[in-house]
């Protein structure tokens, strides 16, 4: 009776292995921008939540330069550090600087996401740099 050998030739492994390792390089850095982006938009979100509070101070003529970021609800947050709430012209500014448990990529590119009241009343954000912009906050 013959035996026969079962498994896998080195050469057949040695190909699982480069195939798993360009899968790998590929996934790895679109994990790391998923994950980038979805901090971001995560700051966007709770620096966007401060904007009711800051009207209605700013109706209430209560909101000036250096009005301490807590009068408008901020708790703080593990991924950015609110800056003060700065007015020049009419035009109120809320600053959030990504830190913390922040990605590198965000930390090392000082990413700053902006909120800006015109004298009219209009809110727009903005990221800086734009890379890991959310949509609606170019």
């Amino acid at each position: 009776m013959k035996k026969t050998q079962s498994g896998f030739t080195l050469i057949e492994l040695m190909i699982v292995v480069a195939i798993i390792g360009i899968l790998a390089a590929v996934a790895i850095p679109q994990y790391q921008n998923y994950i980038a982006r979805t901090q971001v938009s995560r700051v966007v979100g709770e620096i966007s939540a401060l904007r009711t509070a800051a009207e209605e101070m700013t109706m209430r003529g209560a909101l000036s330069n250096g009005t301490d970021i807590t009068l408008l609800g901020f708790t703080g947050s593990n991924l950015a550090s609110v800056a003060d709430v700065a007015i020049a012209s009419s035009v109120t500014t809320i600053t959030a600087t990504m830190n913390g448990d922040s990605a590198t990529v965000i930390t090392d590119a000082n990413t700053t996401v902006t909120l800006t009241r015109s004298a009219v009343g209009a809110w727009s954000c903005a990221v800086s740099p734009t890379t890991y912009a959310p949509s609606g906050c170019p």
